[in-house]
């Protein structure tokens, strides 16, 4: 891994709301870490709404991780595009995340509950 990288498990139960919905609560997230940049949260798939969460066309690689591929969320008030990522075959310096999905915070609520 990338020595300015570093993935743990996340402490406690982490949730994720957008729109006036739980997306998400977890307590098998990951807190990744990566050189002064605020921590991200990176919630498993399987304790995700997905039914929310539409793939756009939109990507993105960061030379540590991959590839990444974003996702809009569905919301009663209207779409959130853009609004999370995931590295769906990540490098394998930091596989631990294959599987799982970060938000932006901009654009949703991620807190420890």
């Amino acid at each position: 891994m990338a020595d300015h990288i570093k993935i743990r498990p996340a402490t406690g139960t982490w949730v994720v709301r957008a729109g006036g919905a739980v997306l998400g609560e977890s307590k098998n997230a990951l807190e990744l870490i990566e050189g002064d940049y605020p921590a991200v949260i990176y919630f498993p798939k399987d304790d995700l709404a997905m039914a929310f969460l539409e793939p756009t066309d939109t990507s993105s690689t960061c030379p540590f991780k991959g590839d990444a591929s974003y996702y809009s969320i569905v919301a009663k008030s209207g779409p959130i595009a853009n609004a999370a990522w995931s590295y769906e075959t990540p490098n394998p310096e930091v596989a631990a995340i294959e599987g799982h999905i970060a938000f932006y915070t901009n654009k949703v609520t991620v807190e420890q509950v």
